[in-house]
């Protein structure tokens, strides 16, 4: 009896390239193996599975967990500052230019 497959996407996107891979695999596959598969680590060498967040459809899961008909693997880059300290300070720059603006009609 052949097991059942799957077609599956990995995608990993870097600011300037974005690559995504179609594969046929089978359904027990975790997705770790299917990354493995796929051959997007020799592609990319600085994916480090032991650090980069996995998902799928943009929903973080686990290495060790397996996919449907036509999901999407997404190897997320690590973020160079944290969302919450970009709208902080995104938020204060706004505040001192609305003083400054203030401070020049009077």
């Amino acid at each position: 009896m052949t097991p059942k497959m799957l077609n599956v996407e990995v995608c990993y996107a870097l600011p300037d390239k974005q690559t995504l891979l179609s594969l046929n695999v089978e359904a027990s596959a975790t997705i770790e193996d299917i990354i493995h598969q796929s051959g997007i680590l020799e592609l990319h060498p600085e994916i480090d599975l032991s650090s980069n967040k996995v998902g799928v459809f943009s929903k973080l899961s686990k290495l060790s967990d397996t996919l449907h008909e036509g999901d999407r693997i997404e190897i997320y880059r690590p973020l160079l500052i944290d969302p919450k300290e970009v709208r902080k300070q995104r938020a204060l720059k706004a505040k001192q230019e609305a003083q400054n603006t203030n401070k020049n009609k009077e």
